[in-house]
């Protein structure tokens, strides 16, 4: 990882770029993390997007809350459900 200070970080954010998949890099203002470059393998836009939503997240960890308590629909019964024949 490297950092680079926020008033220090003159250069185009194509140059800063050019290494991003070496390391992230994060931008900090007095020392503080305020903004990160890093890689992202194998994402398409919608994947990225809704990783940093929170609105997105707080409905996956609603889901994943209410699954571990009142159990969850298996494939096979959905499949029943919705009349589609086994894999």
């Amino acid at each position: 990882m490297k950092t680079i200070e926020r008033a220090e970080a003159t250069e185009s954010l194509a140059k800063y770029t050019e290494h991003v998949e070496d390391f992230p890099l994060v931008i900090t203002e007095h020392g503080q993390p305020i903004a990160a470059l890093l890689p992202v393998p194998n994402a398409d836009i919608e994947t990225v997007s809704l990783s940093s939503n929170q609105e997105f997240l707080d409905l996956i960890s609603r889901s994943r809350g209410r699954i571990r308590a009142e159990g969850g629909i298996s494939s096979q019964e959905m499949r029943k459900r919705l009349g589609i024949p086994k894999a």
